[in-house]
């Protein structure tokens, strides 16, 4: 393909995404990251800027590169894995996806099923047989199981290594999530600064060095509100295990669903009579740097439809995607 006066200036990835409009975006930077796009005969990486006159090709069976797209209604092979996550955000680094409650992050003990580790390698096509020298995409950070909402999953080693240094540093990251609280929340915002036990510990070393707790930080604003629950918007500064469900467990106003620590009244009436099936918990936004370019980048889960339904039937107004996230105080 040559590139026209027109297409000049714009980035691979996207002159390839118009240009091969019926192909999977998985696909499309599988070739990128596999070495089968090349621009004036060098390797095309996704993010150059192409110039008018450029020759872009692309060496792949045009029957392969127009294969099913995960979730296609033709049968799936028999053992294949089935994609339920939606797609936010993709380049040939990452995958932002909309995790939707009850898949787990990552394999564990009592996990039955596929996780959104082996939805994202199925998503993105990853050959069984890959070396285990070689890197394979897996999620950045966690989601509790029951928490629906953005997840990142690094598609390369170095993005895995950038990503988990902001994690851990917290630069720059601002995750904002939604939360229906039981009561009526004590003032239209604040924060709560409670040290939390840290979860992994194990009963030898709580034995040996007493409990070792770790400082957590909440922000909170009420979205709207009634005399049995409030909506909540919150923002967390730390990424302790299970915090918010904690901190307003700690304040007397657990997530509505909460098996573990919630109210199991309060879970019961939520059931009958709004119809709340699962935990309301969801991580609706995430800012932070790129990993690999440090250019902002923002991710927004919409709000689940059955969560959405839940609202409705209280007469609770959900939140606008316009909404500010809390600042601290």
């Amino acid at each position: 393909m040559k590139v026209s006066d027109d297409a000049g200036g714009q980035r691979l990835d996207k002159f390839l995404r118009r240009a091969l409009k019926d192909v999977p975006l998985s696909h499309i930077y599988k070739l990128l990251r596999t070495r089968k796009v090349r621009v004036n005969g060098a390797r095309g990486h996704g993010e150059q800027l192409l110039a008018a006159g450029d020759a872009v090709v692309i060496r792949a069976d045009e029957e392969k590169l127009l294969g099913n797209r995960p979730g296609d209604d033709d049968e799936a092979a028999p053992g294949a894995v089935k994609v339920t996550f939606r797609v936010l955000f993709e380049d040939e680094h990452l995958l932002a996806v909309d995790k939707p409650a009850g898949l787990a992050a990552h394999p564990g003990t009592g996990i039955v099923g596929a996780t959104l580790v082996e939805e994202a390698r199925a998503y993105l096509k990853m050959p069984a047989d890959l070396p285990a020298t070689e890197f394979k995409p897996s999620p950045a950070h966690r989601l509790d199981r029951e928490t629906s909402g953005v997840v990142l999953v690094a598609k390369t080693r170095k993005c895995m290594a950038r990503l988990t240094e902001i994690f851990t540093s917290g630069e720059g990251i601002k995750k904002s999530y939604l939360a229906l609280a039981k009561g009526k929340m004590p003032r239209a915002e604040g924060t709560i600064e409670l040290a939390l036990s840290e979860h992994e510990q194990t009963a030898k070393s709580k034995v040996q060095r007493g409990v070792k707790f770790q400082e957590a930080t909440t922000h909170y604003r009420v979205v709207s509100s009634m005399r049995e629950a409030s909506l909540l918007q919150l923002r967390i500064e730390t990424g302790r295990t299970h915090q918010i469900r904690r901190h307003l467990q700690a304040l007397g106003h657990p997530v509505a669903g909460d098996a573990r620590y919630g109210d199991f009244p309060f879970n019961r009436l939520a059931k009958t009579r709004w119809g709340l099936r699962r935990m309301f918990l969801h991580a609706w936004k995430l800012g932070l740097p790129h990993p690999m370019t440090s250019r902002p980048l923002r991710v927004e889960a919409p709000v689940p439809d059955e969560l959405l339904a839940v609202l409705h039937k209280m007469n609770l107004a959900p939140p606008s995607s316009r909404a500010l996230i809390p600042t601290q105080g």
